[in-house]
């Protein structure tokens, strides 16, 4: 009897592990399946000039770099084209068919969910952890992670050394004490830099917020500091030019791509070659300069060579 009682069991758990790991794999696609829809899912979260969200009278659209790239990448293939609004909390889970977030130093996982689209693209950072959860395209997109200080911060900005890594120790170096505005699951979460070394009073928002909230934040007095990466910088160095100061960097180098799931490698393949191709066209630099035009004075290496390399 007990024998059976433990036979029926492990028919059971078995049955529900081979119908979970089957729901899983129905629900996803790669480029074979998307095609036979004939619908590409753009997974997005409003963030800088990748992903703007605005409403026309009872309707919301978004527009930005990001948009207009995959819009232009459903159209190349034949596919119609479908926005999937997301947060930085619900991303991977809607992607993958399991969200995972960054905690104490690891990856961990949530329950299993829908896949709802095809593609995460909003200027996604790449980090170690999230190439734990997704495949990440050919980076199109340079960033790094800066310090910023309201402008009327005793804090002075460094000078430039010419060597990345002792700008980032001299920046380190003014945090102790400090009150500096962060943001976990993000490329601003303290974390990734070892930001608690520094004896700064790291502080994370009182309410959710987006990245592109940050300096608002900061401005209204929540923290005399804030981290901020390159994108949003640019934009709120346009936007409060006589309000804001940016002291040096906090990250080396970064990289921004597509975010994919890791059994859709056609998907991936094919972005990446019609990415080669609109560098070559000159149609994707033309867009950056639409969304970002004074990215070039910050990153001009990287544009230069993104193109001599195609």
């Amino acid at each position: 009897m007990q024998f059976k009682v433990q036979s029926r069991l492990i028919l059971q758990c078995a049955l529900f592990i081979f119908l979970g790991c089957t729901w899983t794999k129905s629900m996803a696609r790669d480029l074979a399946e998307i095609q036979a829809e004939g619908v590409l899912r753009h997974i997005g979260v409003p963030y800088a000039n990748f992903v703007t969200q605005y409403t026309e009278g009872n309707k919301v659209s978004h527009r930005g770099l990001d948009i207009e790239i995959m819009q232009n990448f459903a159209q190349h293939l034949g596919l119609k084209y479908q926005y999937i609004p997301a947060s930085w909390a619900t991303v991977f889970g809607k992607l993958t068919g399991r969200n995972g977030q960054f905690i104490n130093n690891e990856v961990v996982y949530g329950e299993p969910e829908p896949i709802q689209g095809d593609v995460m693209a909003h200027g996604v950072t790449v980090l170690d952890w999230r190439e734990e959860i997704v495949d990440f395209s050919d980076d199109y997109f340079p960033s790094a992670v800066w310090l910023i200080a309201r402008i009327e911060s005793d804090l002075v900005p460094i000078k430039p050394t010419g060597l990345l890594s002792r700008d980032i120790k001299l920046v380190k170096a003014m945090m102790d004490g400090r009150d500096v505005l962060a943001m976990k699951q993000s490329c601003l979460d303290p974390d990734l830099y070892d930001l608690y070394q520094t004896k700064a009073n790291i502080i994370f928002p009182a309410e959710a917020l987006q990245l592109n909230e940050m300096v608002p934040a900061m401005l209204n007095g929540e923290a005399e500091t804030s981290l901020l990466d390159l994108a949003d910088s640019l934009i709120a160095l346009e936007k409060w030019p006589s309000k804001i100061k940016v002291i040096g960097p906090i990250s080396q180098e970064q990289r921004m791509a597509m975010g994919f799931r890791k059994d859709s490698p056609m998907l991936r393949q094919a972005f990446n070659e019609y990415l080669k191709q609109i560098r070559a066209d000159g149609s994707y630099i033309e867009l950056v300069k639409k969304y970002y035009p004074s990215v070039h004075h910050y990153y001009e290496h990287y544009f230069i060579q993104s193109m001599a390399e195609q």
